[in-house]
């Protein structure tokens, strides 16, 4: 029997994990599962909500990292799951995407000479400025096994000089949650609960440091906000983050004068899958919710001057918009002027990912 750590520590790391989680429990005799949350999503609506709607059990592990900078998070990760590895002595690491919980328990595993497995691997924004794109490399240089959710995954691993051996095209696992989900996501109140139509509204996610870290560009997108919600009401659920950035730029009054521009807490996935589900278009700069729009076929606007996920442009609805007013305003105008992407949903996004992925351990 295979001992097996299955690592979450962030938002995107839940939808990830739990589907391959449960297809891995299907085979009692053949592996034993621990999961491991490194505590990088501290705050409790944020990492609560996903273990109960994605029925994950309680972690078998809670490092309690917390916040802090890169350095100091990635450090006391480090330090603690160094701990949990020499005594457990797992044959397998799985972490996913691209937070700092993935590249250091990837560092504290294959230091122990303990084989690591990269879900979401491939994935490149060729931006060296976003933290997630040097977790992204550290953790691919050093993974034994590739797992890639994309054909051009595939190709920025061997031009990387991966070999092709390591590396598996198996899909998008986020999607196996969206679509084992998606009937009791249909029957949340979230909409009515918060006055809003389906197809009627604009819904808005934003986290990023580029976006929400600098006051200026702040100050930008709450200007841009104001003009777009004169013409849709706008849901915008605030990540934590963001909600402190707004109190410190002493932004807060200002966002909250917007007339309909909607600031609710974060939400539980069910509540926004269906936000998404049913938005009239989508201004985000999150990496997963570019895939989850694409699979709704949503328009989707990504604030950001480029994306680790080019399939979302080139077959999705995903589009990308420079952080100023004009640009903001004139993209969400076309689409509800009817000029929106249509898209299709790429191949491997279809719920087996998990399946895929266990069928290889089986037997290897």
């Amino acid at each position: 029997m295979k001992l097996l750590h299955l690592i979450v520590g962030a938002r995107p790391n839940f939808m990830k994990i739990a589907p391959l989680y449960k297809e891995f429990s299907r085979y009692p005799n053949e592996f034993q599962l621990r999961l491991i949350h490194t505590g990088q999503h501290y705050d409790e609506k944020m990492s609560k909500f996903f273990f109960s709607d994605l029925k994950l059990p309680l972690p078998d592990e809670y490092l309690e990292v917390g916040s802090g900078s890169h350095g100091e998070q990635t450090a006391r990760i480090i330090d603690r799951y160094e701990k949990v590895l020499m005594r457990d002595k797992p044959d397998l690491v799985f972490v996913a995407g691209d937070v700092n919980s993935t590249a250091a328990c990837a560092i504290d595993a294959v230091k122990m000479n303990i084989p690591v497995v990269h879900i979401e691997a491939g994935l490149r924004s060729f931006d060296k400025t976003m933290p997630e794109e040097i977790n992204r490399i550290i953790t691919d240089a050093i993974a034994d096994y590739l797992l890639t959710p994309s054909p051009d995954a595939n190709k920025n691993l061997l031009a990387e000089g991966k070999p092709e051996e390591n590396i598996y095209y198996v899909g998008n696992i986020m999607i196996d949650s969206l679509i084992k989900y998606l009937p009791i996501a249909k029957d949340s109140a979230v909409l009515k609960t918060n006055d809003l139509k389906e197809n009627e509204y604009g819904l808005i996610t934003l986290h990023r440091p580029a976006n929400v870290d600098d006051p200026k560009a702040l100050s930008i997108i709450l200007d841009a906000l104001e003009m777009i919600a004169e013409k849709i009401p706008l849901a915008f659920p605030i990540h934590p983050r963001t909600q402190r950035r707004l109190i410190e730029f002493e932004l807060e009054r200002r966002a909250k004068s917007i007339n309909n521009l909607l600031l609710i807490p974060p939400v539980g996935y069910y509540d926004f899958l269906k936000l998404e589900m049913e938005a009239r278009l989508i201004l985000t700069d999150s990496g997963g919710i570019q895939e989850e729009s694409t699979y709704f076929g949503i328009p989707c606007l990504t604030l950001r001057p480029n994306t680790e996920r080019p399939i979302t442009i080139t077959e999705g609805t995903n589009k990308l918009v420079a952080l100023d007013i004009e640009s903001m305003v004139s993209e969400t105008d076309a689409i509800l002027q009817g000029a929106s992407k249509k898209g299709k949903v790429p191949k491997y996004w279809d719920g087996n990912t998990s399946t895929r992925i266990v069928e290889i351990f089986r037997k290897a």
